[in-house]
């Protein structure tokens, strides 16, 4: 399952690369930015939480936004993401999942590639 997810996430990588895709601004202006695998994945997710509990789901959402609304000040403490071999592309492991974002150091942008259950990995 893991070389599914990682072909998934090289091809939203390249998309982003070769500018293609629609890849918009998690919020209006800021420069972090979402890949449509990204917002499909968040939105199966949220989904699934959702169904559990409404608590569950509302913390999570919270806790995610503050997560990538900041992640341009800690982004240094991320780690090196498992799916790629490159100090540019980082992992953050939240409340069981792993978003995966570029760092494109170029334009100052950051992109969300995929979001992932964890143990969906394994």
């Amino acid at each position: 399952m893991q070389n599914d997810t990682k072909k998934q996430l090289e091809i939203e990588l390249d998309k982003y690369l070769e500018n293609m895709g629609d890849f918009t601004p998690y919020y209006p202006g800021m420069n972090v930015l979402s890949s449509e695998l990204y917002k499909e994945q968040l939105r199966v997710v949220s989904e699934l939480i959702k169904k559990r509990s409404e608590a569950d789901a509302s913390s999570f959402e919270l806790y995610l936004d503050t997560i990538i609304v900041n992640m341009h000040t800690k982004v240094k403490k991320y780690k090196k993401s498992i799916y790629f071999d490159s100090e540019n592309i980082k992992d953050i492991e939240n409340q069981g999942h792993t978003i995966v974002f570029y760092i494109d150091e170029k334009n100052n942008k950051y992109v969300l590639l995929g979001i992932i259950k964890a143990n969906v990995e394994s």
